[in-house]
Order: structure tokens, then sequence, then C-alpha cells
């Protein structure tokens, strides 16, 4: 199990940033570097059928060691990091049995991780931590899920005497610029059901997800020369600005809001006097609530835009993903069985709504119900990543046990 340490601090070394205005697939080509050897590095440790498809999916399988009728199922993980914060040069460090102490990232000595800041460390006592150096991202997310596949995977395939079914791993591009799956062949898969291995802290299962929705809202203005403006200029940097001041502050922002409350977000404005667009994430955990929450903000870019005359507003909405648990909920057992196996590791449970979502997300609805597993991850997406060495060896042993618990009679 000690190995999953070793494969996560090579893996994370490797730049897998995805890019959301790429228009090819995988987003960026460096993915690929990390897809090609996972499908090689599978294949050394005895899943023989281990491969990459033209869009760069690494599917692989741990052959049945029962010869009863035994469900095949699966897990997933993804190996982007996110486009939010370089992925470049990773300088992982491991800061041995943590005490409480302050980890000051010698990168940049104002990236310090903090107890009394961050709360999930107050349960990592004697384990071993590790960081990025404070110039990056680590990538948990979701390397660190990534290792612990692998390491299951290799650990499976050496030991045979551990009764399970088929067993099916896969390692996806895109999922942090939520194309993860829009290559994923379900039926090539060949699952009853997946646990994708991206959750944070040890014991969780996730199981219901935010519905998302992404939206871009077009001003159109005219540019002319500024000395000579008047009466003709209608700046569409100005009409999004205003736009953006109506948003709501105290309520429906990520700042203001937890737990099973919703949001509105913008997070890329592209301006020019002419043509400012600005896009933004809807989230709501009740589909419904999105078309409420997209109802509000054309409103409010209409309102802007009435305060510059001139000003032509356009709306696009895209649908990202739905909330798993509209798909889980009528297959019980698939999250029975994962709560099970982590009390057969020695954790109690854990459950809560992921305010984001998953490749798991969209997988559900494409017919192959994949609820989250916790692999260790904090801070996402931030140079204050961290993950525990011991919390993803657990992870590797949710995944035995839950290889185990399918294998049963009658599961």
């Amino acid at each position: 199990m000690s190995n999953v340490l070793e494969r996560f601090l090579r893996y994370v070394r490797y730049d897998t940033q995805s890019n959301e205005q790429s228009k090819t697939y995988p987003s960026t080509d460096k993915q690929l570097v990390l897809l090609r050897d996972l499908a090689a590095e599978l294949r050394d440790v005895g899943l023989h059928d281990a491969a990459i498809d033209d869009y760069g999916y690494v599917m692989a399988t741990v052959p049945a060691t029962t010869s009863r009728d035994v469900a095949t199922i699966g897990f997933i993980a993804h190996v982007d990091t996110s486009p939010e914060m370089s992925g470049a040069d990773v300088r992982p460090i491991v800061h041995s049995a943590y005490d409480g102490r302050d980890l000051v990232l010698p990168d940049d000595p104002t990236a310090v991780l903090r107890l009394a800041n961050d709360p999930a460390l107050g349960e990592q006592m004697g384990h071993d931590i590790v960081t990025a150096s404070g110039a990056t991202l680590l990538g948990a997310d979701d390397k660190a899920g990534v290792a612990e596949i692998v390491t299951a995977a290799a650990y499976l395939a050496a030991h045979p005497e551990i009764e399970h079914g088929p067993i099916r791993v896969a390692f996806t591009p895109d999922e942090e610029v939520g194309r993860g799956t829009q290559h994923f062949d379900v039926a090539r898969f060949g699952a009853v059901c997946a646990y994708t291995m991206d959750g944070g802290e040890r014991g969780e299962i996730e199981m219901e997800s935010f519905s998302a929705d992404a939206m871009t809202v077009t001003f159109h203005g005219f540019n002319t020369h500024p000395g000579y403006a008047k009466g003709r200029m209608v700046n569409a940097i100005k009409a999004a600005a205003a736009f953006i001041d109506r948003l709501p502050r105290d309520t429906m922002n990520p700042e203001a809001t937890d737990g099973y409350d919703g949001f509105v977000h913008p997070y890329v404005v592209n301006a020019s006097v002419d043509r400012t667009s600005v896009r933004l994430i809807v989230r709501d955990f009740v589909t419904s609530g999105l078309r409420e929450k997209a109802a509000l903000l054309a409103e409010l870019a209409r309102e802007a835009a009435l305060v510059y005359p001139g000003t032509r507003v356009e709306l696009a909405i895209e649908e990202q993903y739905r909330n798993m648990k509209e798909v889980l909920e009528r297959h019980p057992a698939i999250v029975e069985h994962a709560r099970s196996a982590i009390r057969d590791a020695g954790l109690e449970p854990r459950s809560r709504p992921i305010r984001g979502g998953t490749d798991g997300s969209r997988l559900s609805f494409m017919g192959l119900p994949t609820p989250n597993l916790f692999a260790g991850e904090h801070n996402f997406h931030s140079r204050l990543e961290w993950v525990s060495a011991q919390d993803m060896e657990k992870a590797v042993e949710v995944i035995v046990h839950l290889c185990r618990r399918w294998a049963r009679p009658g599961a």
C-alpha cells in the first residue's frame, strides 16, 4: 500500500494542465504523456489489456479471481489539473510526522498551511503531509486518485487469492474543463457502476453534486476614436461592469454560500469597447433552480444594457452536468457497498454534497452510476493544496475492500 506515495510523487511532476479555450481533445497534448505512461505501467503490473484510445482514455481490466458470476465494477480518475493555477515544474514536498506546526512553502514564504486556517489538518497528526513548493498547485486533484487506483490494481493483480469479479479502471483527460466524459465509451468500459476517486477527507462518499450550467453574457457596443466619440461610442466594458456590479453580493455567490446553497459566479471577462463577454458558472442542487438563476442573470444583463443606450446584450447557456443523486438514488446498493468498504478499512463513512461536480455527475446520466469516493485531496486548485500519504493508503484499502464486497454472494 505504501507504494501509493511513490507513485503520487512521480505523477505530480507531469504537467497535465487542461485548457478551457482549446478546441482539441484532449485540450492539451501534455496530458497524453502521462496517460500513455499510465497505460504502460498498468501493463507492467499485470493488466495486460491496458490501452489508450484516440481520445486519450486509458482503460484496463483486473481479471476476475472467482468463477461465480460477479458484476463488473470500475474505478475512474482524471489526470488533468486545473487551468486556474500552474501545474508546471511541480516540486512536491513531504512534511513527515505532522504535529500541528505551520508548513511554510519555500518558493513563496507567504504560502503557509496553518492549522488555524485549515481545520482538516487537525485530523492529520502524525501523518506525512504532501504539498507543492508554493509556486504551483500540487495536483492531488486528481493524481492522488490516479495513484490510488494504480496501486490497488497492482495489489489485486499480485494477490489472486483475493476474491473479486472483473475490475475495470479508467483514466481520463479534461475533467477540470468539464469535458472529461465527452468521448467516454460506457459500453466499451463494460461496468455496471463505477467509483471516481476524486474526493477529499478520508471516509467520504459523495452521491450528490451540483447541477451545473455555464452562461456567457456578451455586451456589444460600438468603438470609435475616443477623441471624436461624443454621441457615437458605446462602451461595452462599462455595460459589463454595470452587470457585474448588479450581481448578488450577500447571497448567491461562492463567498457567501455553503451546504446546499447554489450560486452564480463570474470567472472570466474578455473585454473591449466593441465587445465584452462575461462568463459565469451557475450552480444549484435542484436542477430547476438553474433556470431561475439564469432568468435573474438575464434580467440583470438587460438592466445594465439600458444604462448605456445603444448596447446590445446576447446570452448563451451551456449545460455542464446534473446532480448525480437523481440517478444514484435508484441504485442504493452502489452506495451501500461503498459505505461497507469504508467501514472495512476502519473508517466511519461521511457524506456531504459535492459543491462542484466530478466525471461521475455526467457518467451517471450516461448509464454508468458513479458516486465519488475520497482520495485525500484538500485545498483544490490552490498553491496550498495538500494530501496525506496515510489517507491515500486508506483509499487504496477501500478500493480493495470494495472489490471484495461486490464479490460476496447476493451482492
